[in-house]
């Protein structure tokens, strides 16, 4: 088992502190395979085993590679907080856990939490202060015989079709930091270009007499900006940073410009109460019948499904250059984006899409509730859908790289004559996501079942694997009459269309596994892999295929985007455009040629003054 740290990389680039600490690495660890260990006094001894945080008990590099199913896992670990943390109050933040989790410090219940997506803190106050012990216990219910979001993880044993190895228990970075008494609880900060400025909204944890906010923002060519409120009026103090036109760098593919941003919390004699790092930029999004602008240009998505797993750490990227990676491999591909797809990313991800200049949607691991009751009313998600989903749009409200909201994926529930579950909590995850964020576009649903008429987004799943077919089944959408996933025997999943944006958000799938084609051709064939459709029979085919598919989407003049399935290999999946180890499997220039041609889209609906379309893939490719 290593010794070294695993991902020590502050976990939340957008709200740093300087006192902060790093949890990562050895545990204590135990399976508790009958979810009795409150009963046996797991709550108050040594565990019989040892795992490395933050990878999963499944995964290779987590030590235990345990790969079978676990109805409750527990962890321990003792910390000594830092004396030189005096003054101040500890913070336990804890990434991500899936999926019902409880915390105890030295005994004490300091934290519940249900989802296994999204990041939950505990305050430690009176309970470990600094220059002390403080004795961590962790335990985590993930039992596969209930309704829960779960993303790709498969409930039976086997890894089959779209369906992986599970992730049970902590697989996101564990850490702590100290805060004072006042200090700023996070940052929201919404870009406007229409007027060169930026809105910070900063909750702080008490409105004190006499204290103010104060925000500055810089760049690399000497701009600074500073911005004061008083903090003891309203409950949310917020400042306005206006930006002069001369300094103004709107972010985008080509020029994914990011301003540096300092806040403080400042006491009545001027004194520095609470300060923490950030960044910031601008950037808008618009929708112009079935444009979809970004800064006011029609810019063609070329996305790619990014499922993001790897094969020793599953969920959890094994290191931070493993993140940099698998968005430098899509750009060379070709894509200016990506759908993170049945999975919240770690929020590391999107700081480097930030900076890189790569579109992406940000998405919620919503399956895990079908199959809970009969046809019409089969899709069983719970309340706590909402309750997560909020702390998703919460966490990343503030990254420039997300360009739009995917709440809910493929909830394949034909349309009748009842209100269901499902119709709930769709309308109350859309209606979240609109209040939460009204810069976004949101999807109420990719693929099916559209259930919500005013969606601003409208998509469609297609494997077609016929280029001329393919075309013949999108054509219908210059006459307002797009390819809607339907179920086989005619059922209806969706809401009728009503001309908005819209795109084919997954498609191609192509399946190639170069081993098993040499198998076929020797007649010894006997597949093990899987992909979409018939695969094809050598790697010249796929070019053909591929190049043929993204041309009939990209010469759609109505068409906004696509998102292309997917971009790597996953365990039995063959139909990545890169092995599942990121090994190369075709020609990237191929790959990029067939992308790069201008998008019809494009080319018709640029504003007046003659902004040109730039070919996909960010900076720094030919």
């Amino acid at each position: 088992m290593t010794t070294a740290m695993p991902k020590p990389e502050h976990p939340r680039p957008q709200l740093v502190r300087e006192k902060w600490m790093n949890l990562n690495g050895t545990w204590g660890f135990e399976i508790d395979a009958g979810d009795s260990g409150l009963e046996r006094g797991l709550t108050t001894r040594e565990f019989n085993s040892r795992i490395v945080v933050p990878f999963a008990p499944e995964s290779a590099l987590s030590g235990v590679e345990h790969v079978d199913f676990m109805e409750a896992v527990w962890y321990r670990r003792t910390v000594t907080i830092p004396e030189e943390w005096s003054g101040h109050n500890v913070l336990l933040h804890f990434g991500a856990v899936d999926h019902d989790t409880t915390v105890w410090v030295n005994g004490v219940e300091v934290a519940r939490h249900r989802g296994g997506f999204t990041p939950f803190t505990a305050d430690l106050g009176g309970v470990a202060e600094p220059g002390s012990d403080a004795v961590i216990v962790v335990r985590a219910r993930d039992s596969r015989h209930e309704m829960q979001a779960r993303g790709k993880q498969a409930t039976w044993y086997n890894n089959t079709h779209c369906q992986y190895t599970r992730t049970t228990g902590i697989w996101q970075t564990v850490w702590m930091e100290a805060v004072p008494d006042v200090y700023i609880k996070r940052l929201r900060m919404t870009p406007h270009l229409a007027d060169s400025s930026i809105t910070v909204e900063l909750p702080i944890s008490r409105n004190r007499a006499g204290h103010v906010v104060v925000a500055t923002l810089t760049d690399s060519s000497g701009l600074r900006i500073e911005a004061e409120a008083r903090a003891d009026l309203d409950l949310t103090p917020s400042l306005r940073l206006e930006i002069p036109a001369e300094s103004l760098r709107p972010w985008s593919i080509e020029d994914p410009f990011l301003y540096d941003l300092e806040v403080s919390v400042r006491d009545g004699s001027g004194a520095v109460v609470d300060h923490v790092t950030s960044y910031t930029a601008v950037r808008s999004i618009a929708l112009d019948g079935r444009v979809v602008r970004i800064n006011g240009k029609a810019v063609f998505q070329r996305l790619v499904l990014d499922q993001g797993y790897w094969p020793d750490s599953l969920m959890t990227s094994p290191d931070e250059a493993a993140l940099i990676k698998d968005i430098e491999l899509s750009m060379a591909a070709g894509f200016n984006g990506a759908r993170l797809h049945q999975k919240v990313f770690e929020e590391r991800f999107l700081y480097h899409a930030d900076r890189l200049g790569y579109l992406v949607w940000g998405e919620f691991g919503d399956w895990g509730v079908s199959g809970g009751g009969t046809i019409g009313h089969n899709q069983k998600p719970t309340a706590s859908f909402v309750a997560q989903w909020l702390e998703v749009l919460k966490r990343d409200f503030n990254h420039p790289s997300i360009i739009g909201w995917c709440p809910l994926n493929e909830t394949h529930q034909i349309l009748h004559d009842r209100l269901t579950v499902l119709d709930d909590v769709t309308e109350a995850m859309f209606l979240a996501t609109k209040l939460a964020d009204p810069t976004r576009p949101v999807i109420d649903a990719s693929g099916y079942a559209h259930r919500i008429r005013e969606t601003d987004i409208y998509d469609s799943h297609s494997y077609e694997q016929d280029p001329d077919r393919f075309r013949i089944e999108q054509q219908g959408l210059a006459g307002g009459k797009p390819h809607v996933n339907r179920k086989a025997d005619g059922g209806e999943y969706s809401v009728p269309y009503a001309g908005q944006p819209y795109f084919v958000s997954e498609f191609g799938g192509i399946w190639w596994n170069e081993a098993e084609a040499r198998q076929a051709v020797e007649g010894t064939d006997v597949a093990t892999s899987w992909g979409y459709g018939q695969r094809v029979g050598s790697e010249e085919e796929f070019y053909a295929r591929f190049d043929g598919l993204c041309a009939v989407l990209l010469e759609n003049p109505e068409m906004f985007g696509y998102c292309y399935t997917q971009l790597t290999d996953v365990f039995q999946e063959k139909n990545g455009i890169f092995t599942f180890d990121r090994g190369s499997k075709f020609d990237l220039a191929r790959i990029r040629a067939s992308q790069r041609r201008p998008a019809a889209i494009e080319t018709r609906n640029q504003p007046a003054g003659g902004l040109r379309p730039t070919a996909p893939g960010g900076p720094g490719l030919p």
